[in-house]
């Protein structure tokens, strides 16, 4: 799928009131999630699948003690959804680490989405107060991934 297109569905979503749009085209599948603190529950509970009902009404609450944790400061979210990656290559040192000061600009992290790398910048200048999202773990769209103090 193209990425123009890919964007243009992801801006439909957010527009949109729908929650969720899953888009097959040929051997490729997209799954766009919109992500929001109403919503991140529900998204916990779907891949969990439907038939084990009890098992999916527990998992709210499991999740309900990890969202009242919000970060203060300036959060950074995912522009796509995609695989979080600190550093350009397996070799290379992260673009930043905690504590780390960085100008508006500044590299953060690299996003993988359907085999494109996508480099997504500081939108503030300040210190890296927290670095939410592991290496190689993947992202939804308007995930928060870094704190700028």
């Amino acid at each position: 799928m193209d990425l123009r297109k890919l964007k243009t569905l992801i801006d439909l979503v957010a527009e949109s009131g729908i929650a969720e749009l899953e888009i097959t085209e040929g051997e490729g599948k997209v799954r766009i999630v919109k992500f929001s603190q109403t919503l991140q529950p529900v998204a916990a509970v779907q891949p969990a699948a439907a038939p084990a009902a009890p098992a999916a009404a527990a998992t709210p609450a499991a999740a309900a003690p990890a969202t009242p944790a919000a970060p203060t400061g300036h959060v950074v979210k995912s522009p796509m959804v995609g695989t979080f990656y600190r550093a350009p290559n397996p070799s290379s040192p992260p673009f930043v680490e905690v504590g780390a000061t960085v100008a508006e600009g500044d590299a953060l992290c690299i996003i993988e989405a359907m085999k494109l790398l996508n480099e997504i910048e500081a939108d503030k200048s300040g210190v890296i107060r927290e670095i939410l999202v592991e290496n190689g773990e993947p992202v939804e769209f308007g995930q928060p991934l870094f704190v700028i103090a």
